[in-house]
């Protein structure tokens, strides 16, 4: 016997909850399904457990840093992986409490945990029972990529996932691949004492940021400990013992690094693979994430893709703005768009960089007639202050409609103070509304309007 149901939601990550509770608002009935925990990776796996090692690392780290502040803590700073874990699996699991909660709460809405995949277009088959509805959504989220490498079969590797289980402070962690994920890790294990070593196959570490911000970020890493491998053309692996020897290119002498630990961090893959989506017609592009139109309609009619499985956002706060986009053109006659959107994001190494709209070799590219406005960071009197002194602002303005192009936020407080350049550039207000504005004195902000007070024409390179 077949149940109907106004809605189906398949995955319980940032977009899934929300559109339940705002059909079960509207009085319709949802199907809503998980085949893991509630909360889907940000809560369990991802950004949440993650900044509370960050967190956790920064407090050891500012530890160490005592007597510079004129602060002396007598002996050694002691990391208890133990309790470092325990409170972040208390912040994690409040937040999969609250999903789970709230979710049970909703009087229109029926749970289902298990795997789900398509019976047909608008059929669903989910521990033996088949579920329909004419409004399917799909926000099944990604998974850590392992692609196949030479003897990566002979060794115990590490994903995002496993490393956050890990209760002790591996010996020396050597993390596959320099971008996002893996940074972070870097710097969180080499506070808590693990020697570290990063290797990356391009030529610098999170290529696609500009030179200024990833040779500054690696030269952070750099100074606390952190060795990098780039280049790494010809990556391979071996269990030596307890240890494991990875091999980094095929033509110098020092060839491999030795560690204890492994951790891909090379990209992650859609979980696309078990929810026979041929049975449905949908359609997947080369790299698996399913294909959508700009209010993340899937080629099926009833078909939407939410999250990072549509590859159109691989972020917390892309997801649930794609739960914002869906919700506003089905219930709210208001036709929201993804490519609306204003790209944004953060990396939470220490500092830690905000990132919005162009970086500066693609405003290079487009065409513009562009000005560049940088500061250091060594002269903005709050990072003074607090003994943080790396990083810079760096603002992008179109010369012509004086527009805000993007800007590069890498320093204290970097992820939070670029919020007020996204904010005008959603406004579409000229950069002089924040060039002349005051600020508070002393903080970070307040030298955003003197950085946008000095623009000068970026050259060619």
């Amino acid at each position: 016997m077949t149940k109907e149901y106004d809605a189906i939601i398949i995955g319980t990550g940032q977009a899934g909850p929300s559109l339940a509770d705002r059909f079960n608002s509207e009085g319709k009935t949802v199907a809503i399904i998980e085949r893991g925990k509630f909360g889907g990776t940000c809560v369990n796996y991802g950004c949440i457990p993650t900044k509370a090692l960050v967190a956790s690392a920064r407090a050891a780290h500012m530890a160490r840093r005592g007597a510079d502040f004129g602060v002396i803590i007598d002996g050694p700073v002691r990391i208890d992986m133990k309790r470092v874990h325990e409170r972040m699996k208390e912040i994690s699991g409040k937040s999969n409490k609250g999903v789970t909660g709230s979710l049970e709460g909703m009087k229109n809405v029926d749970i289902y945990q298990g795997d789900a995949s398509f019976h047909d277009s608008n059929t669903v088959s989910v521990n033996g029972e088949l579920l329909q509805s004419d409004k399917i959504f799909l926000n099944v989220g990604t998974r850590a990529r392992a692609p196949q490498m030479p003897g990566l079969e002979q060794i115990d590797f590490l994903t995002n996932k496993e490393l956050l289980a890990l209760d002790e402070v591996p010996e020396h962690l050597i993390i596959i691949g320099g971008s996002y994920i893996g940074l972070e890790f870097a710097q969180i294990f080499r506070r808590f004492g693990s020697e570290v070593t990063v290797i990356e196959r391009a030529s610098s570490v999170i290529a696609r940021e500009d030179e200024d911000v990833s040779g500054a970020i690696k030269g952070v890493l750099e100074r606390e400990g952190i060795a990098f491998r780039c280049n790494a053309d010809c990556i391979a692996f071996e269990k030596r013992g307890e240890q494991v020897a990875v091999q980094v290119s095929c033509d110098t002498d020092a060839s491999e690094v030795v560690g204890s630990h492994v951790l891909l961090a090379i990209g992650r893959v859609p979980n696309t693979d078990t929810l026979k989506l041929d049975k449905a017609g949908v359609e997947i592009n080369e790299r698996g994430y399913i294909t959508v139109d700009d209010q993340l309609r899937t080629n099926v009619p009833g078909i939407w893709a939410l999250g990072d499985v549509n590859g159109e956002g691989a972020f917390s706060h892309t997801s649930y703005n794609d739960y914002e986009i869906a919700a506003a053109n089905l219930f709210d006659d208001d036709p929201r768009r993804v490519s609306d959107r204003i790209s944004v994001y953060g990396l939470y190494v220490d500092p830690p960089l905000g990132r919005i709209g162009m970086t500066e070799e693609q405003a290079r590219k487009s065409g513009r007639n562009v000005l560049i406005g940088k500061r250091l960071m060594t002269r903005v009197g709050r990072a003074v202050e607090r003994g943080e002194t790396d990083g810079f602002i760096k603002v992008l303005v179109d010369a012509d409609t004086k527009e805000i192009l993007g800007a590069a936020i890498l320093g204290i407080g970097g992820d939070e103070v670029v919020h007020s350049l996204l904010t005008a550039m959603y406004a579409k207000a000229p950069y002089t509304v924040i060039s002349r504005a005051v600020h508070i004195h002393p903080t970070v902000s307040e030298l955003v309007p003197t950085t946008l007070q000095n623009l000068k024409p970026l050259t060619p390179h």
